[in-house]
């Protein structure tokens, strides 16, 4: 249990940071989605652009973020390792920024924002400078150095939240006041304002890349040739898990941009609409990202020690009961968090539970790869990933014309659950980890016929107050259950267990 502590003190620090970090940027979706100079299909061309930048990150760091955990966590000499792995990405990223920047036309029209050449400029931009900060943010989660990491993430933010108010919000307001306003030096109202989005969150890119000015003062002029070669050997498989992960995770806004048929009006309209409903889904992605910053580095040093396996089993069945109880927290109080997204964008509500269980079943998959990373078979996690955005894109292509969005919900909730499922069977053959699969399979089916009780109960009476009542009934069953099921191991958790009677 003395690993399960170290494991949860460290996702308590980087998850404490990375959900405050995503909350805090996340409390833009509410303001951006209320603003009354910001449309529906203006917050869908931001999604496009917003679906482009990580699928390139993807390209431009191939991997090495892992790949620098995986041979950190060996090598004696890790300041060789570091300056190798840095001194990669510098290099990269000049020449992949130069190939985009020449090609920004030709990415507009695939992206579906052409008419916006200076929304792609900002985005390369972004693209090049977030690089640049992958290795040096690793450094200090490979080191354990949770609160620098958190300092820095969550200022970049805070400048971003401030510049996206001030662009946005201010400079929009002194404009329409005053035509002959001071901000009119640099601020121009006929410009769209997701412009202004983009550039607040290039600022962020920028400053946060400063912050980490001392980590990047640490890198020396070495090159270790030999070392790089080992080290692209491994992660040259992560790029196909990174992008094939991308297309999962955000590729089907431009395929619903591809094929949805109507004008681009309509079109942006309705890839605004399902991102924004996406954001719903928040608390269980806010959660498993959290729950990687801290696991993925543990994972590796643990693997060294003894049993490992049995140490893996028991963090994905405190996984599984927390994501369990997030989907009920989002998924019965629904009345509560529609408002978390202007009215304008509840026509698409219905895909957030679809959504929030494709989620968990992709946090579940974070977990089981485990298996794949630490054998050395990234391959294998390259064809499973591949597998699943062949499902993605074969659904969204036969069913978007005639579903739209509800089509993309349907196709993450499909290809997560393949995905989750043959990362299980082919890891059990490799790496056998004695899961609890029984019991964890029971528990997220509980919490789904939970959901479908309090859907045909509320669909009856449909009233806020006595839907919270229900909701709030069922989620304590829940816990109940899990209580008296758990109950030899609750008490023995880190920071919680005390509250639970042995």
């Amino acid at each position: 249990m003395s690993n399960i502590k170290k494991l949860a003190s460290q996702t308590m620090w980087y998850g404490l940071s990375s959900i405050a970090a995503r909350f805090i940027n996340n409390l833009l979706t509410p303001y951006l989605t209320y603003a009354d100079n910001i449309t529906t299909a203006d917050y869908g061309i931001q999604a496009l652009v917003y679906s482009a930048i990580p699928l390139l990150n993807i390209i431009f760091t191939y991997g090495f973020e892992t790949t620098y955990f995986r041979f950190s966590s060996k090598e004696e000499n890790k300041t060789t390792i570091y300056s190798t792995s840095f001194l990669s990405l510098f290099f990269s990223t000049m020449l992949f920024t130069s190939l985009l920047w020449l090609s920004r036309d030709m990415l507009g029209k695939i992206i579906g924002v052409g008419n916006y050449p200076e929304i792609i400029k900002l985005a390369i931009l972004i693209i090049a400078v977030d690089a640049l900060s992958r290795i040096p943010l690793a450094r200090l989660r490979q080191e354990g150095r949770p609160k620098k990491y958190a300092f820095v993430m969550i200022a970049g933010i805070c400048f971003n939240i401030f510049f996206t108010w001030f662009f946005v919000g201010y400079c929009s307001h002194a404009v329409k006041q005053n035509p002959d306003s001071w901000v009119s030096l640099f601020y121009n109202s006929k410009t769209n304002p997701i412009y202004y989005v983009v550039l607040s969150n290039l600022i962020q890119s920028v400053v946060t890349l400063l912050l980490l000015s001392s980590e990047i003062a640490q890198v020396r002029l070495k090159f270790d040739s030999r070392l790089w070669k080992q080290m692209m050997i491994y992660s040259l498989p992560l790029i196909i898990v990174g992008m094939g992960g991308m297309v999962n995770e955000t590729f089907d806004r431009l395929m619903l941009k591809w094929w949805l048929p109507g004008d681009a009006l309509t079109k942006n309209t309705q890839v605004g609409i399902y991102s924004a409903c996406y954001k719903i889904s928040i608390l269980i992605t806010l959660f498993i990202n959290a729950f990687r910053m801290g696991a993925e580095p543990f994972f590796f040093k643990q693997a060294e020690g003894e049993n490992p396996q049995r140490v893996f089993a028991r963090v994905m069945k405190f996984f599984v009961i927390i994501i369990c109880m997030m989907f009920l927290a989002v998924s019965l109080y629904m009345p509560v968090w529609k408002h978390f997204i202007g009215p304008r964008y509840w026509a698409g509500l219905s895909v957030v539970p679809i959504l929030l269980l494709a989620n968990m079943f992709i946090g579940i998959y974070y977990n089981l790869s485990v298996w794949y990373k630490l054998s050395n078979k990234t391959s294998a996690g390259a064809w499973i990933t591949v597998g699943g955005a062949l499902i993605t894109t074969t659904i969204n292509f036969l069913f978007i014309p005639r579903f739209g969005y509800m089509a993309c919900a349907w196709a993450t909730f499909f290809c997560y659950g393949s995905m989750m499922a043959a990362s299980f069977l082919w890891g059990q053959k490799e790496y056998r980890i004695p899961y609890a699969w029984k019991k964890l399979t029971a528990y997220m089916l509980i919490v789904v016929v939970l959901f479908f009780i309090h859907q045909g109960i509320t669909a009856i009476w449909p009233n806020m107050v006595f839907s919270l009542t229900i909701a709030t009934i069922l989620t304590g069953f829940y816990c109940w259950f899990i209580g008296n099921v758990e109950k030899n191991e609750l008490p023995q958790l880190p920071f919680i267990g005390k509250y639970f009677k042995k």
